[in-house]
């Protein structure tokens, strides 16, 4: 096999409730109803949430903005009928540092979910993803 090669494994513990992650690290715990955990498809948000936040804190940081605080809220809407993909997600970032103006905050953003983002990347071509932000 070529590449980079990432694996997760995933338990089944009862019902919809599973829990798995990298070997060797803590598993999470995922619930298939979104009833007792967080259900798969709010854990794409959260991997593509937590993607951008990374880019994010690094581009940051090499435009020489001292990072107080960032918090993303992520909206995603999803088909009506199976499979109920995606079909746009909206994130909300707000960020507060020292330095942190819209322009430096918007290209850190842009080049995030444009460019670096594994995750972001590897979802369908045609999911609308825009963005917001708040300078606190």
């Amino acid at each position: 096999m070529a590449g980079n090669v990432r694996e997760v494994v995933v338990r089944w513990r009862e019902e919809l409730d599973f829990e798995g992650g990298a070997p060797g690290r803590p598993a999470i715990r995922v619930d298939g109803n979104g009833a007792a955990a967080t259900s798969p498809v709010e854990l794409l948000l959260l991997a593509a949430a937590t993607c951008t936040a990374s880019d994010v804190v690094v581009i940051l940081k090499k435009q020489r903005v001292t990072l107080r605080s960032l918090e993303i809220a992520v909206d995603g809407t999803r088909r009506e009928t199976e499979p109920r993909r995606y079909t746009a997600m909206h994130f909300r970032f707000a960020v507060r540092g020292d330095g942190a103006d819209e322009a430096k905050t918007r290209r850190a953003i842009e080049l995030s979910l444009e460019k670096y983002c594994s995750v972001v990347a590897s979802l369908a071509p045609d999911i609308r993803v825009t963005y917001d932000v708040a300078l606190q």
